[in-house]
């Protein structure tokens, strides 16, 4: 099974990100992450883009794939989000899809940080950059 089937298979059940939102898991390697989501009118605010809850959503769901690609096969998630920081770059139109792909900067044994690059997937324009911090639990 590949790290992306396992990765699936673990987030289906972060059922917030997947369907309530609409995140889809793209591709997963060792610590990165590529994830989509098509902006809908309900996460859309008044003026018809993408609510900033929506793309820090699509951000935070990338990190939390990425950090825990060492976890997947035991199915024990361990890391979690210490705090994540964004810039809202451009707005993203209803209708548009978003492309997630997160990066490692450095992980260590107990803290990580990764990059996450949100962009308008037709035209490749960058829509959000996000820096977000992660923290190992030990095993119970």
């Amino acid at each position: 099974m590949t790290l992306t089937e396992k990765a699936l298979e673990v987030f289906c059940a972060d059922r917030f990100a997947t369907q309530l939102v609409g995140i889809e898991l793209v591709e997963v390697g060792d610590h990165t992450a590529s994830c989509i989501l098509k902006v809908t009118p309900p996460l859309c605010n008044a003026r018809g883009v993408a609510m900033g809850g929506a793309v820090y959503t699509l951000a935070d769901f990338a990190a939390a794939v990425a950090a825990n690609t060492d976890c997947l096969d035991s199915k024990q998630l361990r890391w979690v989000s210490l705090g994540t920081s964004i810039h809202y770059l451009s707005p993203a139109r209803c209708e548009t899809t978003l492309r997630a792909d997160c990066i490692p900067v450095k992980v260590g044994h107990s803290t990580a940080l990764y990059q996450v690059h949100i962009s308008d997937r037709a035209s490749g324009k960058l829509v959000a950059s996000a820096e977000a911090t992660m923290m190992r639990l030990s095993a119970d």
